[in-house]
Order: structure tokens, then sequence, then C-alpha cells
């Protein structure tokens, strides 16, 4: 069970170089949104911080902090991809349909184009170019021999 979390599948070489891409981006952009908000995390003035799902505003803005920064920072390295793609995906489509549910389409797009993208790597998984895939073979070493 814990081998699948770090298949990082068998692609043809151009498949990986695009989820490497697709990681890099996907992580490196979703990081410039979640720089700015570690300061207010552990800062002593008031949280204040949209509520969109009724967690409590620093209760939200920690799990937003871990999806953006800490998830971020993993998806770029590759390393536990399909797991981190959730809590990216989970916040870009709160973003999208309940934080900006009345907002103009325009104000959805862009949550909407990283959930896509956090999707395919959900599915896909990290690709060749990545900490997983490295987990994956030593995991797989460790089978052959017991």
């Amino acid at each position: 069970m814990i081998k699948n979390i770090f298949n990082p599948g068998v692609y043809a070489k151009r498949i990986n170089i695009s989820l490497l891409i697709l990681r890099l981006a996907g992580g490196g952009l979703m990081l410039t949104h979640g720089i700015g908000k570690i300061a207010p995390l552990f800062g002593t003035e008031p949280i204040q911080f949209p509520d969109p799902i009724g967690l409590g505003a620093s209760t939200t803005l920690a799990l937003t902090v871990f999806s953006e920064v800490l998830c971020s920072i993993l998806l770029i390295f590759g390393l536990a991809s399909r797991l981190t793609a959730i809590p990216l995906l989970t916040t870009m489509l709160v973003a999208a349909f309940i934080f900006h549910a009345n907002d103009p389409f325009a104000n959805q797009e862009l949550p909407l184009l990283y959930s896509a993208l956090y999707l395919v790597i959900l599915i896909t998984g990290a690709g060749k170019f990545s900490i997983d895939n490295w987990i994956f073979k030593i995991l797989n070493r460790q089978k052959k021999y017991n």
C-alpha cells in the first residue's frame, strides 16, 4: 500500500518531462500565493482571513498555508506527489466553488486551472524525475530481497 503512494507511473520520456514541468509550475506558482500567508499565521495580531467553510479563521489559514506552502514544496520535489496533490486540489476547489461562488467566472478561472493541474498529478503521479521515483525503486528492491 505505501509503495503505491510513491508510484511515479511508467511513461515515455516526453511525458516524464511534461510531468516535471507541471509539478514545477504548479508547485512554484502556488508557493508564491502561500508565502505571504505565513507571517499572519505566526504574527501577534488577530488573524484576519476568510473562513468560507466555517472552520475558523486560524484553522482555515493554517490549512491554507499547509497546502499552499508545504504541499507545494513537496510537489516541486516530487515527494508523495499524489498525496500532496489532494490538499492542493481541495484548497483550489474551495477557492473556486465556495469562496468565489458569487464572483464572476474570471475570479474562479485560476483556481479551476490549478485544480485541473493537481487532478492530473493525482491521477498520473510525479513521473520519473522525482523523489517518488527514487523511493519507489528502493521499495521495490527491498521487496525482491524479502
